[in-house]
């Protein structure tokens, strides 16, 4: 694991406990709700793949239309409140690193992953992406959900690095401040990471957040 990957496993098992409070904001209200009728459906009797599933907020609206889920997440803090929120019996948990998915979890039909690509270095997406490619069919419907980046709402950005990653200052309760890395990908950006790896790209916004889905190419 790299220092960047342990210092955002390190960040979010602190601040497990508050994380859902960033679904409280309420001028995303709207949004959110949008969201959770919109996503469902895109695994309806599905195998799901979802890579940093996090609390499990997009799991509980996920899971009921999968045929299955498997969750797969670093940081075991947050994982523990996942595992409350949604059936056992359909949903498997598992740690792992999202840049090293294991052989043997098998192929899945569709993946999902809910606020995690802004946080993939730029010099990493595509081995993220080849990495993921790797578990899943072809054919097999990808989807991205991520923030956009709203003067006002959203954390302001307070470092930029050589590649162009960009950085959020957070605090957490007890006090702590953190870097996280949090890019603001366009369209553009993401056509291009996907080329000659997904089909069909569909780029869907609403006003603080985003989504982004393909298919997987046939071999």
């Amino acid at each position: 694991m790299s220092s960047g990957q342990s210092k955002m496993q390190s960040y979010y098992a602190a601040r497990a406990a508050e994380y859902d409070r960033i679904y409280l904001k309420p001028e995303r209200q709207t949004d959110l709700r949008a969201i959770e009728r919109w996503l469902p459906a895109k695994f309806s009797a599905a195998r799901v793949l979802e890579i940093a599933c996090g609390t499990g907020y997009w799991t509980q609206f996920i899971a009921p239309l999968a045929a299955r889920v498997l969750a797969i997440d670093s940081a075991a803090e947050t994982m523990a409140i996942a595992k409350t929120r949604v059936p056992l019996g359909k949903v498997e948990f598992l740690s792992g690193d999202a840049y090293a998915l294991p052989a043997d979890i098998g192929r899945f039909d569709a993946a999902f992953a809910g606020f995690w690509f802004s946080h993939i270095p730029k010099k990493r997406q595509r081995e993220f992406l080849h990495g993921l490619a790797a578990r899943l069919e072809p054919g097999a419907r990808v989807v991205f959900l991520d923030n956009r980046y709203v003067e006002g709402s959203s954390t302001p950005l307070t470092e930029r690095d050589a590649d162009g990653n960009t950085f959020q200052t957070r605090r957490l309760d007890d006090g702590s401040t953190h870097q996280v890395l949090k890019n603001f990908p366009a369209e553009a950006e993401l056509i291009e990471l996907v080329d000659g790896l997904g089909q069909g790209p569909v780029f869907t916004t609403w006003q603080y957040y985003w989504a982004f889905e393909y298919v997987v190419q046939q071999a």
